[in-house]
């Protein structure tokens, strides 16, 4: 009597590599498509995938020819559907490496511990104007990037380049300025632009009561490595939005962590 070969059950570790690697890959791709019109598409793509497979089976040579054309072009449509998608994963991939997971600890060795003690100081005057302007219930959006784009914001901004403050931030804000419609963007330590017209998300699945300030701070940090503070004119309620995702009702508190920690 023939045994059964379980050759091919046998895994090394290698394998076991090559699967968490995946699984990680998986996951990354699932957090960045989220709640995206990303899935959407994906979810088109893999119908066009069914169908091509079913027409090569049923031998329909002129249906098969046209989507093989298809077929032909689908890493450079990739690219192109899925460019913030791919730009926001390498974002995420360079924020999560070891040097930067570690960069306290290397400016501390390097003497530059001193950036990260006024990190707090410089989060102050951008606090105190939040408080200020939820107390008035004063609509306003503010982006703060790593890398400041002059193709990006310059375009579309008025530019400020001037240091952070309390009362330069109310100014633009206060609902007669004629900076007070679109975003400010803080980068460098520096209020580097004012009313920024910011690409809108494409996500239908927000909320209702989101206006144009919260769809444009959720689109913002979908596309860059941006993220936002958004304060309501409505109900003077502080948002947070950061990769195309927004966190409500947040309190100094929190966003005082939050600004430590991504700004």
């Amino acid at each position: 009597m023939k045994g059964f070969d379980f050759d091919f059950l046998r895994v090394s570790l290698t394998d076991v590599v090559d699967i968490i690697f995946v699984a990680l890959l998986i996951y990354y791709i699932y957090n960045l498509i989220k709640n995206t019109l990303a899935v959407n598409l994906l979810l088109g793509m893999l119908i066009i995938l069914i169908i091509w497979f079913a027409v090569e089976q049923l031998n329909m040579r002129l249906l098969s020819t046209i989507i093989n054309k298809f077929m032909s072009v689908g890493i450079i449509a990739l690219i192109v559907i899925f460019q913030p998608e791919i730009r926001r994963f390498l974002l995420l991939i360079g924020k999560n490496t070891f040097l930067q997971q570690n960069k306290a600890w290397w400016g501390y060795l390097f003497g530059s511990k001193n950036i990260e003690r006024d990190n707090l100081v410089r989060i102050k005057p951008i606090i105190d104007a939040c408080k200020s302007m939820k107390k008035s219930r004063t609509g306003a959006l503010i982006v703060f990037v790593k890398f400041y784009d002059d193709q990006l914001f310059a375009n579309s901004c008025e530019v400020i380049d001037s240091r952070i403050s309390k009362r330069l931030l109310e100014s633009i804000f206060q609902k007669y300025s004629p900076l007070h419609d679109g975003a400010v963007v803080i980068a460098e330590n520096k209020i580097k632009s004012a009313s920024c017209i910011l690409p809108l998300t494409d996500n239908d699945k927000l909320p209702p009561q989101f206006g144009l300030r919260h769809r444009a701070g959720i689109g913002v940090s979908e596309t860059t490595d941006a993220v936002a503070v958004i304060i309501s004119e409505e109900t003077g309620e502080i948002a947070y939005a950061k990769q195309g995702r927004v966190r409500m009702n947040v309190s100094f508190g929190e966003l005082e962590k939050l600004l430590n920690k991504d700004f």
